[in-house]
Order: C-alpha cells, then structure tokens, then sequence
C-alpha cells in the first residue's frame, strides 16, 4: 500500500498553494484579458448609452422605443447572443465586447435616462434664465445632477459584464472563465475554485472603485446626508 502523494495538485484539493505559484503567469494573463474585454465593453457601451438617454430624454416620443429595444437586447440568453453574433464577428473577441455591450445598454440607458428625467425643471429653468444653451445646460447641469443615477447603473454594468465575460470562453475569449470551463471539463478543483475567486474579487473591486468615483464626482450627496 502507497500513502497519498503530498502534493496538493496530485491530491486535486480544492485550496492548493502550488497551484498558485506554479500558474501564476497563466492567471495573470486570464485576469488582464478578463479586465479587457470588461473595461472596453462597458466604456463603449457608456459611449453609446449617453447620447440614446439624451436624445430619449429630450425627445420624449424616443424613450418608449429606446428602452423597449434594449430591455428586448436583454432578455436574449448569452448563448443565443454570441451565437446570433458569430457569424458577423467570427470566434474573436470582438464577439465577446459586442455582446456584453449589447447586455451593458440597458442598464445604462435607464439608469441615465432616469437621472436627467429627476432634474428639477425649476433648475433648467434657473439656468436658462442665465443664458445657459441646450449645451452648456446639458453639460452643466443635467448630467452633473444625473451623476448618482449614471453611477448606479454604470457600477451594475460593470459588476455583470464581469460576470458574463466568462461566458466567453466557449469562443476562447473569456478571461478567468476560459480557466473555470477548463477546469471543470477536467474536474481540476484548483483551477476552478481559483479563477472563481478571482472573478468574485475582481467584481467587489470593480464596484468599490466606481463607488469611490461616484462620491469623489458627487460631494453634494454627502453634505446632503450629512
């Protein structure tokens, strides 16, 4: 009879340290991926998401169809996403930011509409009546004040685009998730309970630098509070 060997990785155990100091460079590179597509895909998605609140807000006719579009964007199951996708973006990771910029649109075209929509219209008036443009309105004082709502929404955003980039390693391109869907095909214990650790980690960070950016853009809201 032959004792259990003493290597944790031999062993499969769930919490292994060698696991950590013998990949370390392959975790590195899932997690800058995993960062990528997460960053770029909410930045373009924020890019696209402000303009169609804008345009919902001042053309009051435009809100129904734009929030029905991308709640309908929505409610598509990530698979189907991808799949409707792929064959206009091929097995890349293009395929993987279009998708999760599609997901990101609704929760940042509401959450922004509903900000400039809580603006008081006695402040709009105050400053037209200071000459204020629709422009210099808008970038003065409507997105200012819509910030808290924006922030919301952007940390929610931001906080599932983490969670649906592991969908994409079904295509390769899925960060810490191409680890995770690895790991689990070969019931790799380390690998799987790690790179979800990570993922877990990396949301948490993500939603408490937005919240630091949040209260740093707004210091209204904390002598509000206070």
């Amino acid at each position: 009879m032959t004792g259990p060997p003493d290597d944790c990785l031999a062993r499969n155990e769930w919490i292994c340290g060698e696991y950590l100091s013998t990949r370390r460079q392959i975790l590195v590179d899932a997690v800058v991926q995993h960062l990528q597509l997460t960053s770029v895909s909410v930045l373009i998605a924020l890019v696209v998401a402000v303009p169609l609140a804008v345009l919902a807000r001042r053309w009051g006719w435009a809100a129904g169809p734009v929030l029905a579009l991308t709640t309908v964007l929505y409610t598509i199951p990530s698979l189907a996403m991808f799949s409707l996708l792929l064959p206009v973006y091929g097995l890349s990771a293009p395929l993987v930011v279009a998708g999760l910029v599609l997901y990101s649109l609704t929760l940042l075209v509401r959450n922004i509409l509903a900000g400039l929509r809580a603006v008081p219209e006695e402040t709009r008036q105050a400053a037209r009546g200071m000459g204020y443009g629709p422009i210099r309105l808008l970038l003065a004082v409507e997105l200012p004040l819509a910030l808290p709502a924006a922030m919301a929404g952007l940390r929610i955003a931001m906080v599932s685009a983490v969670s649906l980039v592991t969908v994409g390693a079904i295509v390769g391109f899925g960060g810490l998730g191409n680890l995770i869907y690895a790991g689990m095909n070969t019931y790799f214990k380390a690998q799987v309970l790690t790179a979800s650790v990570l993922c877990v980690v990396i949301a948490v960070a993500a939603d408490l630098l937005l919240l630091a950016v949040q209260r740093a853009l707004t210091p209204w809201t904390r002598a509000g509070r206070a």
